[in-house]
């Protein structure tokens, strides 16, 4: 009886939020198997904006992220942040 466990990203996805800019949402699954049958599935979800560090992310992640978070997409997120500590006085 060999247990396993294996870790893989099963969905990126990309959302533009109501300021303007996008950002990338990635669930991870952890998945244990006996005997390469499955046994339980969890799920951790984080969320990545355009300023975010990339070093711990995998390839596909990273190639995603550099297509989208493109200059104009941080001048946004630094206006929205400017906005925002103006507005908190």
């Amino acid at each position: 009886m060999a247990l396993t466990e294996e870790t893989l990203n099963d969905k990126i996805e990309v959302v533009q939020m109501a300021a303007g800019y996008p950002v990338i949402q990635v669930r991870t699954a952890t998945i244990i198997k006996r005997d390469d049958v499955e046994i339980s599935r969890t799920f951790h979800r984080h969320v990545l904006t355009p300023y975010a560090d990339l070093s711990g992310e995998d390839a596909d992640v990273v190639a995603i992220a550099n297509t989208v978070f493109t200059d104009d997409a941080k001048a946004v997120v630094a206006a929205a942040v400017a906005a925002a500590q103006a507005a908190e006085g």
